[in-house]
């Protein structure tokens, strides 16, 4: 597939930045929505997203390029060619993160809600970004015989961007079934989607044949793990009272 979705005089107009550009509108237009059914104040969502936004994109591209050094070195405009694929959702989520901190330390909101109300927005736009590498012929994975495999780089492999999309769709039910629910607490949404889409990038990214490495490990699956662990902590500890009525109670 071309990548090159049209062009405009001399200036090209790729099919991942459309791709993107839409995961971006649609985690905003869901955004929106539910700083309404929460009666928060919808002006700051978008405030935030225009600088998250941004922020978010640097991110991902200087994680991916920090783990590509020796690809990369040397080539400032490869560095910085976002166009040409190559970016880290762990490093957009990164980005996200410290921008929404820092906004929200500014604006005096409740740092844990927000990230509640973008939790959805999140994994939607994950889900159709990678799209984006379909296009871009990346992130895929090993060579299979399987009826679903993709004819990508000379080879049938496990679209495992495919695989990725579909997970984090699933997630974006179930986070939009949660978020509705009784006796949740600042944070929850969030941490659920965080826990949820990290056990399914950690099985995915076994079958990935491009996968940043730290040392002999995949980074991704470490960060999983870690975000896991971090997701479990955070919830027991937000419901710990909960629990230990519970307890008591048996």
């Amino acid at each position: 597939m071309n990548p090159i979705a049209f062009e405009i005089g001399n200036v090209k107009v790729y099919w991942y930045g459309i791709i993107l550009a839409s995961a971006t509108l649609t985690g905003l237009t869901l955004a929106v929505m539910e700083a309404k059914r929460r009666n928060f104040n919808v002006d700051n969502i978008i405030d935030l997203v225009v600088f998250a936004v941004p922020v978010s994109i640097v991110f991902a591209r200087l994680y991916y390029v920090i783990f590509n050094w020796e690809l990369y070195r040397g080539n400032f405009y490869e560095m910085i060619a976002v166009w040409h694929g190559g970016i880290a959702i762990h490093g957009s989520i990164l980005g996200g993160l410290l921008t929404t901190y820092v906004f929200t330390k500014i604006r005096k909101m409740n740092f844990w809600e927000t990230l509640d109300i973008f939790a959805p927005s999140l994994i939607i736009g994950q889900a159709i970004g990678r799209w984006g590498n379909f296009v871009n012929q990346e992130a895929y994975g090993y060579e299979t015989n399987l009826p679903w495999a993709m004819y990508i780089d000379g080879a049938y492999r496990h679209p495992t961007f495919l695989y990725e999309s579909l997970w984090d769709f699933g997630v974006f039910l179930f986070l939009t079934w949660f978020k509705k629910k009784q006796g949740l607490k600042n944070g929850d949404v969030f941490w659920a989607y965080a826990a949820m889409y990290s056990v399914g990038r950690f099985f995915i990214e076994g079958f990935r044949t491009d996968s940043l490495m730290l040392g002999q490990f995949r980074i991704a699956q470490v960060v999983s793990v870690i975000a896991i662990i971090l997701a479990v902590i955070f919830i027991f500890r937000n419901h710990n009272e909960i629990f230990k009525k519970q307890s008591g109670s048996v």
